[in-house]
């Protein structure tokens, strides 16, 4: 029997990694575009106040990639330690966009990183706003095949089970790059980032302009933040709509979860803004809800309707019994490869094989599941509701409020009302934890909303977890909770270091010069002044 205790600590340690690694992910995209359109500008008018915008907040960047690289690496490892049978079963997939990743989009960024840092006097204006603009381009392709891979596990298209390898295979690769899914995911993720990297930027400039600090540079900085944040902004609420639409056809049980809709309700169906669980923690006993909207935005239809969750489970157990019609004939093709008619049931059937699957957490013989363990099983398809529902309305409502808080602040840029007001500026600068908030909500939903699937409709989570021991997760739980605590603690240090020492003219110059010497915003100490010769 399949051990759930070992299956959700390595949930929560692959859960654990890749949240503190997506701290840093979105604010590394964000600040990629806008130190480019600043060096832009620079390139453009010349003007020496946009060089050390540039200079500043590449500086912040740099320190945010180190940290992103670092946690980064270990979700890799973790695929093989933690998730054996996932890397087995779906590798063929999965790793070559993970690969592609690392040749094409992290070698460029890491390579072109060093030309922003070390070639300011080595390299022309237009030269070196190449390289910036290429480091942003290497940002921007890192998270498109991250999220292609991680949209095929939303939306497995282009690969099918071969009952030989016991594996899944690519079939059509143009369909897993082109998944809609991952598409609509990218323009979703990388415009939150902008938007994290926008409110970082416009947060750290209203600190100086209260404190009165490196006042010029802050106003430019605050009215590119202004613009690009509310055009991301918007990007994100319409891609988002976008991203909700798609898993309305592709994800049906949790959108269903996400609305905390147990039945199917009439064509249009109500949005709920507000709603209670009942006694037993299922269909709600209390909601406010708006007519159509639920309708429009789910199904941009007055006449589809939205399937509950009680309906869902129902098709659900259909297809496990259609997934164990598609285990037994498995069965018999690795007893017999050559059993023609046991090949052409799988054909007919293979694609439910993953729900048959789910009754390996109640019994090894999958084919002589009783009724009621298909119940049961079929009641496993549904996600946590409530968790689901609220998170989506704190990551909507965020959504909705950076839209009104940059236009707000545009507003105020082009009649040029940037420093007159100190309480406003300081409201602005304590909504900086605010982004991270809105794009944790989002992970929280993609990830938490497929369960129990790692891959959607084709692999259940608790099949592919490693049978590793109850201590040798603890441990490591425990381990990577620790050190990429103290990790963050040392990236806040740092950055807050730089912001407090300010602009400066120059990055990573001769140690010559005591004056001209900064390393990322240090002072001018004998082990600096030798890193930075």
């Amino acid at each position: 029997m399949i051990d759930m205790t070992v299956v959700e600590l390595s949930r929560w340690q692959f859960a654990a990694t890749a949240m503190y690694h997506f701290i840093f992910v979105p604010l590394t995209i964000g600040l990629s575009v806008m130190m480019a359109i600043m060096e832009s500008v620079y390139v453009m008018t010349g003007r020496d106040v946009w060089r050390k915008a540039t200079l500043f907040w590449g500086t912040l960047f740099g320190v945010n990639f180190a940290m992103g690289v670092a946690t980064g690496i270990v979700m890799e490892f973790q695929f093989g330690m933690n998730w054996s049978y996932y890397s087995h079963y779906v590798g063929d997939v999965f790793g070559a966009p993970l690969a592609i990743e690392g040749l094409m989009a992290f070698f460029l960024e890491a390579t072109f990183i060093g030309l922003f840092f070390f070639g300011w006097d080595r390299l022309s204006k237009v030269g070196h706003l190449a390289v910036t603009w290429l480091v942003a381009l290497g940002a921007n392709f890192s998270a498109l095949w991250i999220l292609i891979a991680n949209g095929w596990m939303q939306n497995p298209v282009g690969a099918k089970f071969n009952p030989d390898t016991m594996r899944m295979e690519v079939t059509d690769f143009v369909a897993v790059l082109f998944n809609p899914v991952a598409q609509a995911k990218f323009v979703h993720t990388v415009s939150a980032g902008y938007v994290c990297g926008a409110v970082f930027i416009f947060a750290v400039s209203c600190f100086f302009l209260v404190r009165g600090k490196h006042v010029e540079l802050a106003k430019r900085s605050m009215v590119v933040a202004a613009s690009f944040g509310l055009a991301s902004a918007l990007s994100v609420v319409v891609l988002g709509d976008e991203s909700g639409y798609i898993a309305t056809e592709h994800q049906k049980m949790k959108i269903a979860a996400m609305e905390a809709s147990y039945h199917t309700e009439p064509a249009p169906a109500p949005w709920t803004i507000f709603a209670l669980p009942g006694a037993d923690g299922g269909a709600p006993s209390f909601s406010i809800q708006v007519p159509w909207v639920g309708g429009l935005i789910t199904t941009r239809s007055l006449n589809e309707e939205l399937p509950g969750i009680d309906e869902l489970v129902e098709h659900a157990q259909t297809r496990i019994r259609s997934g164990m019609i598609a285990y037994d004939a498995l069965q018999a093709i690795r007893a017999d490869g050559s059993n023609a008619e046991a090949r052409a049931v799988f054909d007919e059937h293979w694609a439910d094989l993953g729900y048959g699957l789910l009754l390996k957490r109640y019994r090894e013989d999958v084919g002589n599941a009783t009724d009621q363990e298909i119940a049961q099983a079929a009641a496993d398809t549904v996600p946590g509701v409530w968790p689901l529902f609220w998170t989506f309305r704190i990551m909507m409502g965020l959504g909705f409020f950076f839209i009104g808080f940059f236009a707000l602040w545009f507003y105020r840029a082009s009649r040029g009302w940037l420093e007159t007001n100190k309480p406003l500026l300081w409201f602005s600068f304590f909504l900086l934890p605010l982004p991270w908030i809105a794009i944790e909500s989002g992970w929280f939903i993609a990830e938490f909303g497929r369960q129990p699937w790692v891959v959607e409709g084709v692999l259940p989570t608790f099949y592919a977890a490693s049978g590793l021991h109850f201590w040798d997760l603890v441990i490591s739980l425990g381990f990577f909770v620790t050190l990429y605590s103290i990790l963050f603690v040392v990236m806040i240090f740092l950055m807050v270091k730089i912001i407090k020492a300010g602009p400066q003219d120059k990055l990573f110059t001769s140690a010559d010069d005591d004056e001209d010497f900064v390393v990322a915003g240090l002072p001018a100490t004998p082990a600096n002044k030798e890193l930075g010769s």
